[in-house]
């Protein structure tokens, strides 16, 4: 086949390792010949522009698409897309993230060619300005037209869309997003090394939080619950895995706090790292407002962590009481430091939902099996395009 992906930008992020993952895959794999159109990876959370390069896609940078709305902007990365895809020609086009998704679903539409769009996390969500939300969700119900077939990465990605009245049910199937889970299946041979980097002692208990330093990710979750986690569990330490804007902040609150020496920063690290990284910790936390389901939480589990989650979007899909872990309603601090200090203060439990978590999903998450569903979804929307032609 022949594939042009849309993406706003290529950094370091669930969605665009999920898109670059299938890239990789459906070259390597099927032999197909994929174009890549994305914006400037700009920001602090890391490039995956290199990698992409190395992916054998033809790889499009278009200064236009920027993540941040500018009308005549919007205008002029609408014009660069469909210029690109008139050009290509491709079989299907293949769209992801918000911005990139309505450009790139009209552009295709104009063109009249077959579009799939992955809902990586609700356009339309939780914490967004009233006026964002209802921009974004008429946006959407308009791309609704465009759009071919939706692939969702948690059916509560569906239910979200289908209740704003956004297409019909049968133009959905949830893949969940893939990851190479043979590192998070690996022996913690590393483990020992990287507490003795950060001054850790066989007593500490550590718990994970990995992501964006960026609103609505949910750091500032952890640090409302870490004096009472910390009071209960004195021997509790927090380590962020990540980088953004609001790095500084988070240190100075952590600093006026007087827990300073209860949390490790490491900064930005590439994704290839975090299976290392999770062999250190004791409990990981997702404490994000929004996410269609966080890749996070499956990778823990297949290291063997027992996860304490926000009951959001497809998260009681991984997180499930009394097996994987805790789900607790969002924003229910006094429940989030009862987990976490349950959790910390029982070894066999951890363990015991840790190995539940990681026979459970061992199996969805690998990017293959994600890479051969969406093939197949490719090919049900051109034979679909075909029947009626």
């Amino acid at each position: 086949m022949k594939i042009a992906h849309i993406i706003t930008r290529l950094i370091v992020g669930g969605a665009q390792e999920n898109t670059l993952l299938t890239v990789e895959d459906h070259i390597a794999d099927f032999g197909d010949d994929v174009t890549l159109i994305t914006g400037p990876a700009l920001g602090p959370e890391g490039s995956l522009m290199e990698r992409a390069a190395k992916s054998g896609c033809r790889l499009i940078e278009l200064p236009s698409l920027r993540r941040n709305i500018h009308p005549w902007r919007e205008f002029q990365a609408y014009r660069d897309i469909r210029r690109q895809l008139k050009s290509l020609r491709p079989d299907l086009v293949h769209t992801h993230s918000s911005k990139a998704g309505i450009l790139g679903r009209k552009a295709a539409g104009s063109l009249k060619l077959p579009c799939v769009h992955t809902i990586h996390g609700a356009a339309f969500h939780y914490g967004q300005h009233p006026l964002a939300f209802s921009a974004y969700r008429l946006a959407e119900q308009i791309a609704a037209r465009w759009t071919d077939h939706y692939i969702s990465v948690a059916d509560a990605m569906t239910r979200q869309y289908l209740q704003a009245g956004i297409a019909e049910a049968d133009r959905y199937t949830t893949i969940y997003s893939g990851f190479d889970t043979a590192p998070f299946l690996a022996d913690p041979t590393h483990r020992d090394t990287l507490r003795q980097q950060w001054g850790l002692d066989q007593e500490t208990i550590l718990i994970g939080k990995i992501g964006r330093l960026f609103p609505l990710k949910g750091h500032d979750a952890i640090l409302k619950v870490a004096p009472d986690v910390i009071r209960a569990v004195p021997n509790v330490k927090f380590l962020f895995i990540g980088d953004g804007i609001l790095r500084e902040t988070f240190q100075k609150q952590i600093a006026e706090l007087g827990l300073t020496e209860h949390f490790i920063f490491t900064g930005l690290v590439p994704p290839e790292q975090i299976p290392t990284l999770m062999q250190a910790v004791e409990i990981v936390a997702h404490t994000s407002q929004w996410e269609g389901l966080a890749r996070v939480l499956p990778q823990a589990l297949l290291s063997g962590k027992p996860i304490v989650s926000f009951d959001i979007d497809g998260a009681r899909e991984v997180a499930i009481p009394d097996q994987t872990g805790f789900l607790i309603p969002r924003n229910d601090f006094s429940a989030l430091s009862s987990a976490l200090i349950t959790l910390a203060g029982d070894a066999e439990m951890r363990s015991r939902l840790g190995e539940q978590g990681r026979q459970r999903f061992r199996e969805q998450f690998h990017h293959q099996f994600m890479s051969s569903r969406i093939r197949d979804v490719y090919s049900r929307v051109l034979e679909g395009r075909q029947k009626r032609s």
